[in-house]
């Protein structure tokens, strides 16, 4: 689904944003997936920056999932150490709770950024079943 007079990979406008408080205004510019989405990147050098729903939040999402890891770490040393079995999958259950949090996190930003955009290029339909089947896939575990 490439746009009219688009191609894959192609640069198909650019924006300029004001920054809160004044001064230099962010560009951005909209580029299209080989699959024919709509991306906006933030111009910052040669190599574009894509804006993605979870832009605003990312160190709070990356905190996040370094937690989880050092959780992980935390759950083979209970092996290695020949830990009571209960308490490994309470950890477990711990480690899954926070992902699904992290995975409710990308949605909320999906939601709101992506679909967002996406509805205002047509594509809203498409969009949500996108999301829904996510929605699905994490829904499956176990």
């Amino acid at each position: 689904m490439i746009p009219p007079g688009g191609k894959s990979g192609a640069h198909v406008g650019l924006l300029t944003l004001p920054v809160p408080g004044g001064g230099i205004g962010a560009t951005l510019g909209r580029y299209h997936t080989p699959q024919g989405y709509a991306i906006l990147v933030r111009m910052t050098g040669p190599t574009p920056t894509p804006v993605r729903g979870y832009t605003a939040s990312k160190d709070q999402l990356l905190a996040r999932l370094r937690r989880v890891e050092g959780q992980v770490r935390g759950i083979e040393k209970m092996v290695d150490e020949d830990r009571y079995c209960i308490d490994v999958l309470t950890q477990i259950s711990a480690i899954q709770a926070a992902l699904d949090k992290v995975a409710l996190g990308l949605l909320d930003g999906h939601a709101r950024h992506c679909m967002h955009e996406g509805a205002a290029e047509g594509r809203a339909d498409e969009m949500a079943t996108e999301m829904m089947a996510a929605v699905g896939r994490l829904m499956k575990r176990g």
